[in-house]
């Protein structure tokens, strides 16, 4: 009893604390998280929950990977940090292998997705001023989408509930519906576009696929009017989707990739990779990161791309088919949207409610829009995956 009372107290105070010294920003699960390992982690009761959620798809071979420790403690044992002034091994080896696995041709390095997004926008609006005059800088990006929180990357996202608190954004972006190829066209033809953002999966918009045929037609729309082609892949890059970057299921080339959240495994990294029509569009003073391709942060991507190989990317595909042959027509499931291990799901209760009794059957969900948003580490074990779909069955069907 003495031991409960003192951990209340302890809670509360890190509440208490919490509330006092950092922004309101973020409405907090009544969860604190102290430990873990692999999809399980635990609170500072020694409480297991199964994480369904990886940091939001950050944490890509779960917590306390002794892979990524290793790759990251070694490095931080021989140099943390050198500016981009100088060269170190990790930053260049990864951009190899990210160039080497995607037939990209250069990487910029960043510290997060909205930056990459950033990034991907400049080198648009570079190339269309360089070819076409510096009146083509339109960006076309679609309704229900999202790209960051930057004033920039928010005038991207297609949701006008992010824009309305921080008018004027910054000018120069059209959102057009997804999946309509006609109103894509019409703007097209109509207004001087330097590039096309897209997300092959709309993740904070309700993780929605695109349909195929559609992101076939912005592809072939884009090299009729040479306009850069930018798939954002700060959510579905990574070995999330059961391919290494989403556009590969869908057989496009896009001109520009930008990355983050799994790449890192839990250090703060984005990535922008080049294509052959932009791999030189930057020059020297074009564009920088103090912190972008950090050594650490790059050792730990390393290990987790190098380790995102085929067999790793047919078991997310099987765990795939196991969540979406369990879930769909399931009682209180009305539908199951995603891909791999990115699955919205649309159920009778709120989407709220059902996160909130599985937390309590101790499975952490997250939520997106109106669906619950299910995004575990890439390599949870099959038990455990069995048993936190189970939990979600239950709250799904709560009456």
């Amino acid at each position: 009893m003495k031991e409960q009372v003192l951990w209340c107290l302890a809670y509360m105070d890190l509440k208490e604390l919490d509330k006092k010294y950092i922004a309101g920003t973020y409405n907090r699960f009544p969860v604190e998280i102290v430990s873990g390992k692999g999809s399980a982690v635990y609170d500072e009761k020694g409480e297991r929950y199964i994480d369904m959620g990886s940091g939001i798809g950050v944490t890509s071979f779960g917590i306390a990977d002794d892979g990524w420790i290793g790759a990251v403690t070694a490095q931080l044992g021989a140099v943390q940090h050198t500016s981009n002034l100088y060269y170190t091994e990790p930053c260049a080896k990864l951009a190899e292998m990210l160039c080497t696995r995607t037939g990209m041709k250069k990487v910029f390095f960043s510290n997060s997705g909205a930056e990459a997004n950033e990034c991907a926008i400049k080198a648009a609006r570079k190339y269309a001023a360089e070819k076409k005059g510096e009146d083509f800088f339109t960006i076309v990006t679609l309704e229900n989408s999202f790209h960051g929180r930057t004033l920039t990357t928010l005038a991207a996202t297609g949701q006008d509930k992010f824009h309305s608190l921080f008018r004027p954004l910054t000018p120069g972006f059209i959102a057009v519906p997804a999946n309509d190829a006609g109103a894509l066209r019409s703007v097209a033809e109509k207004e001087k576009i330097a590039g096309i953002m897209i997300e092959c999966i709309q993740g904070e918009g309700g993780v929605n696929p695109l349909e195929r045929g559609f992101v076939t037609e912005i592809e072939k729309l884009c090299r009729e009017h040479d306009i850069i082609l930018m798939v954002d892949e700060v959510q579905t890059g990574n070995g999330r989707t059961g391919k290494l970057y989403s556009y590969m299921n869908y057989g496009i080339e896009p001109d520009v990739v930008s990355t983050a959240k799994g790449l890192g495994g839990g250090l703060p990294l984005g990535a922008t990779m080049l294509g052959e029509k932009v791999k030189d569009i930057f020059g020297f003073g074009d564009h920088g990161s103090t912190f972008g391709g950090n050594p650490v942060c790059c050792a730990g991507a390393l290990n987790v791309l190098g380790r995102i190989d085929e067999k790793l990317l047919a078991e997310v595909r099987e765990k795939s088919g196991y969540i979406f042959g369990e879930l769909q027509g399931s009682p209180g499931i009305e539908s199951v949207t995603g891909m791999g291990l990115m699955i919205g799901i649309k159920t009778s209760r709120p989407a709220a409610e059902v996160v909130r009794d599985c937390m309590e059957k101790h499975v952490l969900c997250l939520t997106a829009k109106d669906k619950v948003r299910l995004l575990p580490a890439l390599n949870i074990p099959m038990e455990l995956l069995k048993e936190a779909v189970s939990v979600i069955k239950e709250a799904a069907a709560k009456e």
